[in-house]
């Protein structure tokens, strides 16, 4: 299964469209989309959204049980 950098990299691959565009369309900056991309462990989610509503998709929170 691929992790989330993967994902956004195959993504932005499939629609053809280079770091810049993806930056542009998604309203963040080419450095965050970098980042995206390398894996970098802390971004901020709302950004992360914003890129990945581009894809139809959404990072949220989900409720587990404690043992």
């Amino acid at each position: 299964m691929p992790d989330l950098s993967d994902f956004v990299r195959e993504r932005r691959k499939v629609l053809g469209l280079t770091q810049p565009q993806l930056a542009e369309k998604a309203g963040t900056g080419l450095r965050f989309i970098r980042d995206l991309e390398q894996g970098k462990k802390t971004l901020r989610m709302d950004k992360v959204n914003q890129v990945l509503g581009l894809f139809g998709y959404r990072l949220s929170p989900v409720m587990q049980e404690r043992e």
